[in-house]
């Protein structure tokens, strides 16, 4: 008992280790895209960093101010529906994302990549964005202000992320034309929205896709106990018969991370090299172990 504890324990921390890791790498692409493609292009963008920029535009009210204002405010409303996981793991983000736009910004001082290609900057730069905030999300993680927003709503409603945030930075871009006057430049902006849009929603759908297993073999107690304990998924028996030989037998059905095939297909090769092994993808899996369920409740009146 105290063996199986301290494993799970073990699996707990390297997949906190794991999580601060890949947001470390998040933020990182993030940073690239923004101080190597966009900020020195003059390329705008969404997002509290946006709000902040149009109020100092419009107002001259400090930047910072505006963005610790907002995210602060955000952050007590996530620390009371998402939880402390999310909010610790979000504060981290945004100091590391805070130290590498500063070392972004020194380092890449004077260099103006595709300065006479802005919507190949506009792309790139959102790819790299687009991507960062993605891998974020999928480890548990935000750069804050409208993730926040995006993870709440899709916490209650099954809207995928990128597109909440999409909705939200809509606003924000065209808005800056009260500043701007300048409508390409608001363009550019809504090509940087729709791409990191869609980058965000593929990294996160590409981290949480799930697969099945049918598996049929002599040896299907052992193949069992073995998933049990790593990849620790459950496993159910479906009693089964051979249609032409009428043989009883006995078939596993697992789900499982796409992430956790390789191994699965590993131990099963090691049991038993000779086992029937059906592999398909699934469009959602929802309970302990996967995603929650998101569904409207309707309320109905006397």
């Amino acid at each position: 008992m105290m063996q199986k504890t301290l494993a799970f324990s073990n699996k707990a921390l390297s997949k906190e280790v794991r999580d601060y890791a890949m947001i470390a790498v998040a933020m990182m692409s993030y940073g690239i895209g923004w101080t190597i493609f966009l900020l020195p292009n003059n390329i705008t963008t969404g997002g509290v960093p946006g709000i902040a920029s149009v109020v100092f535009w419009g107002t001259g009210f400090p930047v910072q101010a505006t963005y610790f204002g907002i995210n602060a405010i955000l952050l007590l409303i996530a620390l009371k529906i998402l939880g402390w996981k999310f909010c610790v793991k979000t504060i981290y983000a945004v100091a590391l994302l805070t130290l590498i736009l500063q070392f972004g910004q020194t380092w890449a001082s004077g260099l103006r990549l595709l300065h006479d290609q802005p919507f190949m900057a506009s792309i790139i730069g959102a790819i790299f964005t687009g991507s960062g905030i993605g891998l974020g999300l999928a480890f548990n993680g935000s750069t804050g202000g409208t993730d926040i927003v995006a993870a709440i709503v899709n916490k209650y409603r099954n809207i995928s992320l990128g597109r909440v945030i999409m909705f939200i930075d809509i606003i924000i871009i065209t808005s800056s034309y009260l500043v701007f006057h300048n409508w390409e430049q608001v363009i550019y902006g809504y090509v940087v929205l729709w791409v990191s849009s869609f980058c965000i929603d593929q990294v996160v759908m590409a981290m949480r896709r799930s697969v099945q297993f049918f598996i049929i073999s002599e040896k299907y107690e052992e193949i069992g106990h073995r998933i049990n304990m790593d990849p620790h998924r459950g496993v159910t028996v479906v009693n089964a018969q051979g249609f032409f030989s009428g043989k009883e037998v006995k078939m596993l059905f697992v789900l499982a991370k796409k992430s956790e095939s390789q191994k699965i297909f590993q131990l099963i090769n090691d049991i038993d090299p000779h086992a029937f092994v059906s592999q398909s993808a699934v469009i959602g899996v929802y309970g302990e172990g996967f995603d929650k369920f998101k569904v409207r409740t309707k309320r109905y009146q006397n």
